[in-house]
């Protein structure tokens, strides 16, 4: 996200503690909600997020009076409980935020993240059954089998580059390449096009010029669309464009679009706090060389802790509605907060080897349709990088890396490491 003036970031701290400690209380629209709302793109919820949900839950509940830029007000949903009930309610929580966006100016950092889109991830009803059993045969074609050697084949020669050096910055020189590479091999997207719509993607999660980005996006999209219809391939896109469905074009263009945004930075995300917490942790770190629980154990912990979208499955209510106590607008964002239902005390309980109730993956007609690709890219890439690295370590301590502010990602900075160097896995022929 743009970097916002000093004065326009309010410490999270302060705004807790400037309002009275009291009950829960409700509030029923922006103007109505007791005390300034809390500031979702603050340092400190980046930085200390846990505490940051820890302190909400106890000054408002399970509905938390947030801003997802400045002047945006939406409602936080950090009650897991709660958060069910809403994500398996689509009547009275739909997707579609056509209303809403009428009073938001497209320059807004987060419009291009929430604006509607005639996909499924902005629909209801008959509409989003359309396109998400569109999406889900597209996904279908995927061969997981394949999957393994199409992240092998990538994998090494990004490991090759840096093996050699002795360190590596791994979300640019690892992570972020090789989750564009596996996402344009799935929508069979040749890397220039690829590339104009990672640029763009990153703009919208950022916010930093975010309407430029989208439109970036949207572009090479609609050239990807161009080029399937006259090559087809064994491809996500042509599939779509073969659905019985029979998108059109815009609708085509925003189904691949939802990929693009769905594929790239959380998977990367995935795959760096994974990363992470597997050089953190010694539970995990020693089972670099050894340990006792392996990636897959590693995914699912960090899928409860740090999800890669900490808070996002936004709805807008279609009328004012009672929920907790609490009355919600009409028309204005509830934002499901992944990572604060997780640690909601009312479920979790620490342990999460083998623990899938996360909400990482949402829940509900809006629940990702490609976790088990998301879940056999990540592992892969992890495996693959330690296999080649085992004495791979952090080149900083664990409290200096850093977190990207921002009201919807959870995401590093950088990832800097250090390793024995080692010859290339594939040597030059």
């Amino acid at each position: 996200m743009a970097p916002v003036a000093e004065a326009q970031l309010p410490r999270l701290e302060d705004t807790l503690n400037s309002v009275r400690p009291a009950a829960p209380i409700a509030f029923g629209s922006p103007e109505k909600s007791d005390g300034p709302r809390i500031p979702l793109y603050s340092d400190e919820i980046a930085t200390t997020p846990h505490r940051a949900y820890q302190n909400m839950r106890r000054r408002y509940g399970s509905l938390v009076p947030v801003e997802l830029s400045p002047g945006i007000p939406a409602t936080l949903v950090i009650g897991y409980h709660t958060a069910v009930r809403i994500l398996n309610d689509p009547e009275h929580f739909p997707a579609d935020s056509r209303i809403w966006q009428q009073d938001i100016p497209r320059d807004c950092p987060v419009r291009s993240m929430l604006e509607w889109r005639p996909a499924a991830i902005r629909s209801t009803g008959s509409e989003h059954t359309r396109y998400r059993r569109a999406t889900v045969a597209g996904l279908d074609g995927v061969d997981l089998f394949a999957m393994h050697s199409t992240v092998e084949r990538i994998a090494l020669p990004l490991i090759d580059s840096f093996s050699v050096t002795g360190s590596a910055e791994l979300i640019g020189q690892y992570a972020f390449p090789l989750t564009f590479a596996v996402v344009n091999s799935m929508l069979g997207c040749p890397a220039e096009i690829g590339q104009r719509a990672a640029a763009g993607m990153a703009a919208m999660f950022e916010g930093a010029d975010a309407d430029a980005g989208n439109m970036m996006l949207g572009q090479a999209m609609a050239d990807l669309v161009d080029l399937k219809r006259s090559e087809p391939g064994d491809d996500v896109v042509t599939r779509l464009l073969a659905d019985a469905a029979a998108l059109d074009d815009e609708e085509m263009l925003h189904q691949v679009l939802s990929f693009f945004g769905a594929g790239i930075e959380p998977l990367q995300n995935l795959i760096v706090n994974t990363l992470r917490l597997m050089l953190t942790d010694e539970r995990f770190a020693g089972g670099i060389l050894g340990g006792s629980l392996s990636t897959r154990d590693a995914l699912d912990e960090v899928l409860f802790t740090d999800p890669p979208l900490s808070n996002y499955t936004v709805s807008f209510p279609r009328q004012p509605i009672l929920i907790d106590g609490v009355w919600l607008p009409a028309h204005q964002p509830v934002v499901i907060s992944m990572a604060g239902c997780n640690s909601d005390p009312a479920i979790d309980t620490g342990v999460y080897t083998d623990n899938r109730s996360h909400l990482a993956w949402s829940i509900g007609p809006h629940a990702c349709p490609a976790k088990s690709v998301a879940y056999l890219v990540a592992q892969d890439a992890i495996d693959q990088l330690l296999d080649a690295l085992p004495e791979i370590r952090l080149a900083v301590p664990a409290d200096e890396l850093t977190w990207r502010p921002g009201p919807f990602h959870r995401s590093l900075t950088a990832l800097p490491v250090t390793f024995p160097e080692s010859a290339p896995l594939r040597p030059a022929p």
